[in-house]
């Protein structure tokens, strides 16, 4: 899309094509507030997106409302903020509309929250916001743009900057830090030289942050659209090492050169990460995370590079990270899992049938075998065993993946052994032989054990 020209705080005319249904179900609410004679706009990073051609899913409005006043015009609202003005609307559509009362602010003692704050006009308010690309306002009515900090101009420019004084908008807010990152990712924009170099000099201010906002922060990054360039730049700046120790130690570990001719653990993953597109959460990290257990594992031995059980060691360093980051026992769980099985890939060829199935019928093996696919992608590049696998799962399309058994324990108890251990090893060895194929009926298992039991 082309932009139109930059000025300061002038208001410029904006054509805009059909709108999203957020964008209508926003309108909606500015019109309400202005029948009651009340200033309301859009903006922020709906602005931006619709400028930038870019789908907009959200949209906020700021106004001269009150939150009280706000509340009383809508029957269904929800005072996430209401001290801080903030109040979400609950549109006719289902679509969820946050509503702000125009602020400044003032004091972050704890690096988040303002100390005070006082209701003003949109000049004031664009000032508190945190860079300027999210800091436009649109008149619906009138189809203008007002652009109080230089918004419009950053964004021909593809650059991210930060409103003001670039080290009082990061104290303000710590995970403005890595906003500022994934923004710059995410739109394929160059951060402002000023802003960078706050980014460098006040990283360590990102261990204020509660671990919940950066495990958030940070898998909007891995699944947004362009993973390996965020978590560059967060190593380049200095932020990865602050709450990601075991990731930034990946860089400078050599990797045998006739399987990695990409380079270390650190190049390698950021290969992979090229890769992804709009993942889901789970593989997203456990790309990130599969080698996390070569660095502290590396030997060199007999002539190369190893890394002895770094998928076990790794397994265990993904719990030890997602307890700091505080996310979901569900996805620490099923990454741990993932990276814990990585490895299991390399062999699949020369396993058994019943080895395979119960492969396939890991709860995350979808996952796994995606990763793996990425893992040779970014590397040797060979995908033998993933063609194989693909074959197993065709050939088995139409079977569940961990048949019925052909015997339980009642079958087994009834030729006369008693309770204990031996009915579980024979239940154990009928089901591999059933995956193997070697027996295919309930009377064939039968027959099996009372062969074994008169053998035993």
């Amino acid at each position: 899309m082309v932009l139109p020209a930059a000025a300061a705080t002038e208001r410029i005319v904006l054509p805009l094509p059909a709108l999203a249904p957020a964008e209508v179900a926003g309108d909606r609410v500015i019109s309400r507030l202005r029948e009651e004679g009340h200033a309301a706009l859009r903006v922020g990073g709906c602005i931006r997106d619709r400028l930038l051609g870019r789908t907009v899913a959200d949209v906020d409005v700021a106004t001269s409302a009150l939150p009280a006043q706000v509340q009383d015009l809508f029957p269904r609202t929800y005072a996430v903020g209401a001290a801080f003005g903030v109040i979400i609307v609950h549109a006719d559509n289902g679509i969820d509309i946050e509503v702000a009362t125009f602020r400044e602010e003032r004091g972050y003692a704890d690096g988040r929250h303002p100390d005070e704050i006082r209701f003003a006009g949109p000049a004031e308010d664009a000032q508190r916001r945190d860079f300027t690309i999210n800091a436009l306002y649109y008149d619906p009515p009138a189809g203008t743009l007002l652009d109080f900090t230089g918004g419009l101009r950053d964004l021909q420019r593809g650059m991210v900057r930060a409103i003001g004084d670039p080290a009082a908008r990061f104290r303000e807010d710590g995970l403005r830090l890595l906003r500022a990152v994934r923004f710059a990712a995410e739109l394929g924009f160059e951060l402002d030289p000023a802003t960078a170099a706050a980014v460098t000099e006040l990283a360590t201010g990102l261990e204020r942050i509660s671990a919940e906002r950066v495990s958030t922060e940070l898998t909007r990054m891995l699944t947004g659209r362009a993973p390996a360039v965020a978590l560059r730049r967060l190593s380049e700046l200095g932020l990865l090492k602050h709450w990601l120790p075991e990731v930034d130690a990946m860089g400078g570990v050599c990797q045998p050169p006739q399987f990695h001719p990409e380079g270390d653990v650190w190049q390698h993953t950021l290969a992979m990460l090229e890769l992804l597109r709009g993942a889901s959460e789970t593989l997203a990290w456990a790309v990130l995370l599969h080698d996390v257990g070569k660095p502290p594992t590396f030997e060199f031995r007999d002539g190369r590079e190893r890394f002895p059980r770094h998928a076990r060691v790794g397994a265990d360093a993904v719990r030890d990270i997602f307890g700091r980051l505080r996310a979901s026992r569900q996805l620490a769980d099923d990454v741990a899992e993932i990276v814990a099985n990585h490895m299991s890939f390399a062999d699949v060829d020369k396993m058994r049938p019943a080895t395979i199935r119960r492969l396939m019928a890991r709860p995350t093996f979808a996952d796994e075998l995606e990763l793996h696919r990425l893992d040779c992608l970014a590397s040797h590049g060979k995908l033998d065993n993933y063609v194989f696998l693909l074959d197993q799962i065709a050939a088995r399309a139409a079977e569940p993946a961990i048949p019925p058994p052909l015997l339980t324990g009642d079958d087994v108890l009834a030729l006369g052994l008693p309770p204990g251990p031996r009915v579980g090893l024979i239940l154990r060895e009928v089901q591999e032989r059933q995956l193997n194929g070697e027996l295919r009926t309930s009377q064939e298992a039968l027959e099996w054990a009372k062969a074994w039991l008169k053998n035993d």
